[in-house]
């Protein structure tokens, strides 16, 4: 057990996140330190029935004694739990034998000397081992434990989905969470994908390829990415939101995974709401991939139209939203796009209007263009034609067009809808309306017009009329109320804010 603090306790940074240390005197004598870790043990996600291993390297003259506790229950039984320190590797090493599922819990791990003490905790998640089959064939699900965010930590679901995304997705999914600076985190995700790469070569020779969660203009909502495993008979798992999915190779059932040499393809038959949700694949017990499925409330305001251009020429393709989002999926056939080179993807400031330039259009551009937002839809097609001779002329007499009358009174294609925000956190509200001539919109809080005030951002494009507060506080809460006026007539659409307590 550690030992007890003195009566002079000093708290100190450590260099490793995650770890506290206490300094027993207020000055260190030359050539001694408190205890620190090098390298803190990592949480593991292993199977019932087999060892799991926390493994830590501690620094601190003298050389610190390293002890290990658990928050539901003691570690006296030796047949249980193991410790040792492995002098090549220079790891202090906990062996939990035959893990049971009761010994899913926080550890900690104490380094003491007689001049301080450091202490970090890790998470021992057990997943329910597998069942005989039973004899009508069905599979026993098993489960595993979603890390748990703790208060003033980083939200553990982000880092796992930050170490299966690329670099140029760390902004868009840390935004998602609420994040809007990563770069201070970016040394502690390093250093855990690091211990990550460790745990996975055990089990795989390579990973590589990775394309995270999307629909498909096929309706399919589709993950894939390259892997060799060591062992060819491991068990590759799939599990949503901690809990096991039965899935097989036949592409019309509901979860099926196409393997094809060493790429995986994992995909999902006719996606609906329920089937958002946190993915994760697993080998024996060790993650390889992680991906957030994500079904918005969305619809197209605006959808694409058909485009027709000349060779050279540019295209550009867009669409409005009715919420907001900070990226959709815009796909050429089955090949989703990417902005840079040959496309231009843009992104409005109230993030409604979503916009797809192909620049200088060749016959081979041509053919049906998607825009994906969610598991809705909006598709068009490309037709590039060869440019004619300048040098001909022709004449050609077009019938006398007739007035028409479109007007109309104005009305809300779709209306406020209620919010819950919590405070701090940026929120949006949005409707879109159509009349003839184009309404004119005004926003009210609490029966008080905002159409003048700065603290709001508001905006209209394309019929789709949005407000955005900042920084959402106690005194946003109560009634906001959009009134839409044209010569014909008005219309008006209400909704109430709720203002949360801060996270």
């Amino acid at each position: 057990m550690q030992k007890k603090t003195k009566d002079l306790a000093i708290k100190k940074r450590s260099r490793v996140p995650g770890v506290m240390i206490t300094q027993f005197v207020e000055r260190l004598p030359a050539g001694k330190s408190a205890p620190d870790f090098s390298r803190k043990p990592m949480t593991t996600n292993v199977q019932e029935g087999k060892k799991a291993f926390f493994k830590a390297m501690v620094s601190g003259e003298p050389p610190p004694a390293v002890t290990w506790t658990r928050n539901k229950g003691e570690m006296d039984d030796q047949e249980k739990y193991s410790t040792r320190y492995d002098k090549r590797a220079q790891e202090h090493v906990l062996e939990i034998v035959n893990v049971k599922l009761e010994q899913a819990d926080n550890y900690k791990c104490f380094a003491t000397n007689e001049y301080g003490q450091a202490v970090c905790a890790v998470t021992l998640n057990v997943v329910e081992g597998f069942k005989k089959k039973p004899q009508n064939g069905t599979k026993s699900t098993r489960k595993k434990q979603l890390p748990q965010q703790k208060e003033g930590e980083i939200d553990p679901k982000l880092l796992e989905l930050l170490l299966s995304a690329p670099k140029k997705d760390y902004e868009r999914i840390c935004l998602e969470f609420g994040i809007t600076d990563f770069r201070w985190f970016l040394k502690k995700l390093k250093q855990i994908k690091k211990e990550r790469e460790d745990e996975q070569s055990k089990v795989v020779e390579n990973l590589d390829n990775i394309k995270q969660i999307e629909v498909k203009p096929s309706g399919r909502a589709e993950f894939s990415f390259d892997m060799k495993l060591r062992d060819p008979n491991s068990e590759v798992n799939l599990y949503k939101d901690g809990t096991s999915i039965p899935y097989d190779d036949d592409k019309n059932s509901k979860h099926s995974l196409q393997k094809t040499g060493i790429n995986y393809l994992f995909s999902i038959k006719d996606p609906q709401r329920e089937d958002a949700g946190f993915y994760q694949v697993d080998v024996e017990e060790t993650n390889v991939l992680t991906t957030d499925f994500q079904v918005p409330d969305v619809e197209f305001v605006a959808k694409i139209k058909n485009s027709k251009v000349t060779e050279n020429e540019d295209a550009v393709f867009q669409c409005v939203l009715s919420t907001p989002l900070n990226k959709i999926t815009w796909s050429k056939e089955d090949a989703s796009l990417e902005h840079g080179g040959k496309y231009e993807i843009t992104i409005s400031e109230d993030k409604l209007t979503h916009t797809l330039r192909i620049k200088d259009c060749q016959m081979a551009d041509k053919g049906a263009y998607y825009a994906i937002a969610g598991i809705t839809s909006s598709s068009a097609s490309l037709n590039a034609v060869i440019a004619r001779d300048p040098k001909r002329k022709f004449n050609v007499d077009m019938p006398q067009m007739k007035a028409l009358n479109f007007e109309s009174p104005p009305s809300f294609i779709i209306p406020l809808k209620r919010r819950t925000a919590p405070e701090g956190y940026e929120c949006y509200m949005s409707c879109a309306v159509k009349g003839d001539p184009g309404p004119r919109v005004t926003w009210y809080h609490n029966n008080i017009s905002l159409n003048t005030n700065t603290n709001y951002h508001i905006t209209n494009v394309c019929g789709v009329c949005s407000l955005l507060i900042l920084r959402v506080a106690p005194k946003d809460n109560g009634e906001y109320k959009v009134i839409i006026e044209n010569k014909l007539g008005s219309a008006e659409s209400s909704i109430t804010l709720n203002v949360r307590g801060k996270l």
